[in-house]
């Protein structure tokens, strides 16, 4: 008997975990995403902020759950940023949409895309420069948010008198 629930415990755990960590989908249509995201970019002055990276990669589902669960990032997210994740695995590479961004995956996994509202790429970031420890820090990633958003790209704050 105690093996027997011993066997439906660990089943029940990897199958709550396994969904747990589903955050990319491989069938989701990339293109689509991106154009629906800049639209949204475009009518609430902000940026996209692309994720690519897959439910394989330890270091994706982390970033993911460091930016979703702590209240500072996840404000400064939503201010500045619409948020999407993009899918790259053995199931779908999205290969054409990562050549359109000058292609990220060479810097490894998760990449960070930055697209201003019209669609154009600002910055590509490698996610190993934001990486302390076992984790993220916290101020890497603040300061990464801050410079790439909207505001601070904003002209007027450097002209001069």
């Amino acid at each position: 008997m105690r093996v027997l629930f011993t066997i439906v415990c660990l089943f029940l755990l990897s199958n709550s975990y396994g969904q747990a960590a589903r955050i990319y989908n491989p069938e989701a249509d990339v293109s689509s995403a991106i154009s629906q995201g800049l639209i949204r970019a475009k009518a609430e002055n902000k940026h996209l902020f692309l994720q690519i990276g897959g439910n394989w990669c330890p270091w994706c589902l982390k970033f993911h759950k460091f930016i979703t669960e702590d209240s500072d990032i996840k404000a400064l997210m939503d201010k500045s940023y619409i948020f999407l994740l993009v899918n790259y695995s053995k199931e779908n590479r999205n290969l054409s949409a990562l050549k359109k961004l000058d292609y990220p995956q060479r810097f490894g996994f998760p990449v960070f895309v930055i697209l201003d509202a019209i669609g154009n790429r600002i910055h590509t970031q490698n996610s190993s420069y934001l990486e302390e420890g076992d984790g993220y820090s916290k101020k890497k990633v603040v300061d990464f948010m801050t410079q790439w958003a909207p505001e601070a790209l904003n002209s007027d704050h450097y002209k001069t008198k």
